[in-house]
């Protein structure tokens, strides 16, 4: 590389002239010298501020607080998940009321509820507004209970998902039934529907969590033969749908609610009829959720490769999505927004990494670990998939977290005829 020119030494009549020249700038930089000091003194203070808080500037919401998490080893299944559930609003501000109203009980025992309450706690009451924590205590309660998680290897964020949901809810139906023996200490939020009295049989209890998550599924089958419908409920804490090439999820969840022909080999037996009748089988949703979770099947047993594969299917998702249907005992349409996705990025379901994306106060941000950074909402695009086979595209949606817009999800809705 060239060196620059070294300026040759001036001449006795120069020199001075350069010196007048000096003199009269002085004055301009002694200002420029002030200048340069505030603008330094600007700059440690600004200093302070993380890459989030500069981004968000004026804007940053009011008590809000952006966290992110340390990875021990393999734990972004956790982390993406647990980011999406700290910002489903409702699922954060009963778990933050259950941990104000427990922590002082000094015979209570650790576990996965108690450690993820103090966790969210830590995030919601930090002085700072942005960071990283290390849900440590957290990891290690989850690989205590599970040993399906304490090994190495990549791990599936949907199954931890429903893990955590589940045992939340074992937790309360414990502390719940603990309470009914020492009278006049049980909450409204334990108490069961229509609890049992003198030997009355009683409802299964619903928690917090239930009344966030929980939906019913109807369960249809109609004989050919004798019209006869056999129905049967069941609860779901999110839905698994099947995805096609090119497909949208309004499209998915519409074949998810169609309806089947069961014959040859599949046929249905009738109680009416005594004997195996050809059937049509439906599902319906009687109650839908207030939170919808739903989980795209990227991951198939291919019989021919004798393993799972990942299918990386182009499925668009909305951000607004209308559950809706034209039977005649239907509700209104039940509306819901797009508030988190978590993102599987890698080829296969034994590799690869997690990460979430998530709407908080009208701004989408992106989770990775312990770095957050603000996305614009167009980057959601990204995650819908490959419309081709073979792609360098690995980024994938996984699991949609979507809240209902109005209504408690107390009503019944049909979702035969369509989605």
């Amino acid at each position: 590389m060239a060196k620059l020119a070294r300026s040759p030494t001036a001449s006795p009549p120069a020199a001075a002239a350069e010196r007048h020249r000096s003199a009269a700038g002085s004055g301009l930089r002694s200002l420029a010298s002030a200048a340069s000091g505030w603008w330094d003194r600007w700059a440690v203070m600004d200093s302070g501020l993380s890459k989030l808080e500069r981004a968000f500037g004026d804007q940053f919401p009011e008590g809000e607080r952006y966290f992110g998490l340390e990875n021990f080893g393999n734990t972004c299944y956790c982390n993406s998940v647990l980011q999406a559930l700290y910002y489903c609003a409702p699922f954060r501000e009963q778990l933050l009321e259950y941990y104000s109203k427990n922590r002082n009980l000094e015979d209570a025992e650790e576990n996965l509820l108690t450690c993820l309450a103090d966790l969210f706690s830590q995030i919601s009451a930090s002085k700072k507004k942005t960071g990283v924590i290390a849900p440590k205590r957290f990891i290690q309660m989850v690989r205590k209970l599970n040993e399906y998680f304490r090994g190495y290897m990549h791990q599936d964020a949907h199954e931890f998902l429903n893990f955590l949901l589940n045992e939340i809810v074992d937790i309360l139906e414990k502390e719940s039934s603990s309470a009914k023996d020492s009278p006049g200490t049980t909450s409204p939020e334990m108490v069961s529907n229509g609890a049992a009295v003198d030997g009355v049989r009683k409802e299964p209890l619903v928690t917090w969590v239930h009344k966030n998550f929980q939906g019913t599924l109807t369960n249809e089958t109609r004989c050919l033969m004798c019209e006869t419908i056999t129905a049967k409920d069941e609860t779901f804490f999110d839905l698994s749908v099947d995805i096609e090439q090119n497909s949208s999820l309004t499209s998915c969840l519409k074949n998810f609610f169609s309806t089947e022909t069961l014959n040859a080999d599949d046929k249905f037996f009738c109680d009416k009829c005594c004997s195996l009748q050809e059937a049509e089988k439906r599902m319906k949703i009687k109650k839908v959720p207030q939170t919808l979770v739903i989980h795209l099947k990227r991951f198939k047993f291919i019989e021919q490769l004798n393993r799972n594969k990942k299918l990386s299917y182009r499925v668009v998702y909305p951000l607004e999505l209308k559950l809706s249907s034209s039977s005649s005992d239907a509700v209104a349409d039940c509306e819901y927004s797009l508030f988190a996705v978590v993102v599987h990025l890698g080829s296969g379901p034994n590799q690869g990494h997690y990460v979430a994306k998530i709407k908080s106060h009208d701004h989408w941000l992106s989770f990775d670990d312990d770095n957050v950074e603000m996305i614009p909402e167009s980057a959601l695009q990204t995650f819908y998939g490959s419309s081709r086979e073979y792609s360098g595209n690995t980024d994938h949606g996984y699991i949609l977290f979507y809240e209902r817009i109005g209504g408690n999800g107390d009503e019944k809705t049909d979702s035969s005829d369509g989605v």
